[in-house]
């Protein structure tokens, strides 16, 4: 029997352009977009995932080189349960789940939560979301949780 361990960090970072993150802060507005990297797997272009980092200093990501700022998510069950509230909302006949990505092997939860080990400085925790009924592909999507300032901060990179 496989055991996956989903329990959350202790904190999670975002990355974006601090206008952005403003927005995420205040309005608790995230968007929810489909793997860019997964190759063509059948099912795979349907999910809509949320990726964020478990160390502020991981190499991460996309965003990151063009990133002037970041989110500290000082706690991650209460922003987690919030995310999975919101995206519930707007996509009610898609199921989410929340773990780490497994660098170097693969996750029990498939290829989405799966990267090549030299990736492993990323540090990413993943959110992802799939249709219950198969879908072709998936548009992207903006959530809003409602203000997160009581449980993140935003800082500007030095």
């Amino acid at each position: 029997m496989t055991t996956i361990d989903n329990n959350r960090p202790p904190k999670l970072y975002y990355f974006s352009e601090r206008e952005k993150l403003e927005r995420s802060l205040s309005l608790g507005e995230f968007r929810l977009v489909p793997p860019q990297s997964l190759g063509s797997v059948a099912g795979e272009l349907s999910y809509l995932i949320l990726s964020l980092v478990q160390k502020p200093d991981g190499a991460l990501f996309e965003g990151k080189q063009s990133a002037d700022a970041y989110l500290v998510i000082h706690d991650t069950e209460s922003f987690g349960e919030r995310v999975h509230r919101a995206a519930q909302r707007i996509l009610p006949n898609w199921a989410g789940i929340d773990a780490a990505v497994s660098y170097g092997k693969p996750s029990p939860l498939g290829r989405l939560f799966s990267q090549e080990r030299q990736h492993a400085a990323e540090a990413e925790w993943r959110f992802a979301w799939r249709p219950m009924q198969a879908r072709a592909s998936a548009n992207p999507v903006t959530i809003q949780l409602g203000s997160i300032a009581d449980i993140a901060e935003l800082r500007v990179n030095d």
